[in-house]
């Protein structure tokens, strides 16, 4: 047993060196806040920063997915979407917070409807269950109204432009390049209410396992000044056009085309993301926006039970700087 020992430390040190070479793979989508990684990723600041790190393109929800088959050690999500992945089964914490939706989630309804209040009675498209769905009912509590004085139609965001065109329902919510595809689907349409009405209802996050966290979190902390580097460029505006063309490049638009994606999403400096991490009430902290997201999940059946949402956020990383 005793000649075992030194074979089996050094068995355990080779397998240990050997996972933490893995690079960490990250999942991102089409988002403004997600595609500002795209900067990093071309500049090769992670290289310069010594952490291998592999970003993976998704579409969203099928990023989601990869993150809940353990295919990823981090995601980017949205607060009350990572409740949802962590309630069935794949935890996940929140230590980035990339921006607050500023405009680019929209409800967009046909020519004649002007306001909120106008949508009682009416047909609205939108991805129950989903962060629209969110979105729509804090739009129509704002005018005193409620869900049952509408009618719902379950369509998937990717969806909306077209049944928004189609004429089978009289409004939709979808976010950004939805919503303004829906926009442009039919002439006459207009937002009606946008995400930039209530800032700090969706925040935008990347959302690490637990255990990646636990074991690489050095490596993670070197990701978030990496983030910090990517929030600094597109902040700087003798490098802001270099960091909308980047940007605008990866899906597939012109730096021109881009802009407006760019103006509806608040993207948060440090010290602006350390502001909104801390405990407060309403929409003004991480923690009280993702209380409101999780009352919403359990009402509409993304999950039984109410979740732990201090074991969903670790702002220790951002604020350690």
């Amino acid at each position: 047993m005793k000649l075992l020992r030194p074979f089996l430390t050094t068995l355990l040190l080779s397998i240990s060196l050997s996972a933490a070479a893995e690079p960490l793979k990250i999942g991102y989508s089409d988002w403004p806040g997600w595609v500002a990684w795209e900067i990093a990723i071309e500049k090769g600041w992670f290289e310069e920063a010594g952490v291998d790190v592999e970003f993976e393109w998704f579409d969203y929800v099928a990023s989601m997915d990869a993150f809940a088959a353990g295919q990823l050690d981090a995601v980017s999500m949205t607060n009350g979407d990572t409740l949802v992945t962590g309630a069935a089964g794949a935890a996940g914490v929140m230590i980035i917070l990339n921006d607050y939706s500023n405009g680019n989630d929209m409800i967009v309804a046909r020519s004649g409807i002007s306001s909120v209040s106008e949508l009682k009675g009416k047909t609205i498209g939108v991805e129950i269950g989903f962060v629209s769905h969110l979105l729509l009912l804090n739009a129509l509590e704002s005018v005193g109204l409620d869900e049952s004085d509408v009618e719902l139609m379950n369509v998937p965001t990717n969806e909306t432009p077209q049944v928004l065109a189609s004429g089978d329902v009289d409004a939709i919510v979808a976010w950004q390049p939805n919503s303004s595809l829906a926009l442009n689907a039919l002439p006459g349409s207009t937002a009606i209410y946008t995400s930039a009405d209530e800032p700090g209802l969706i925040y935008d996050m990347l959302t690490v396992s637990p255990a990646s966290l636990a074991t690489r979190k050095p490596d993670w902390m070197k990701v978030i000044d990496v983030w910090y580097q990517v929030v600094d460029f597109l902040m700087q505006p003798e490098t802001q056009a270099e960091a909308t063309a980047i940007m605008a490049a990866r899906v597939g638009l012109t730096a021109e085309e881009y802009l407006p994606f760019m103006a509806g999403t608040k993207i948060l400096t440090r010290d602006e993301a350390a502001a909104l991490l801390k405990d407060a009430e309403g929409f003004k902290s991480v923690y009280s926006s993702t209380q409101i997201s999780d009352d919403f999940n359990v009402k509409y059946g993304a999950y039984a039970e109410p979740q732990n949402i201090d074991r969903y956020i670790d702002p220790s990383l951002t604020l350690s700087d």
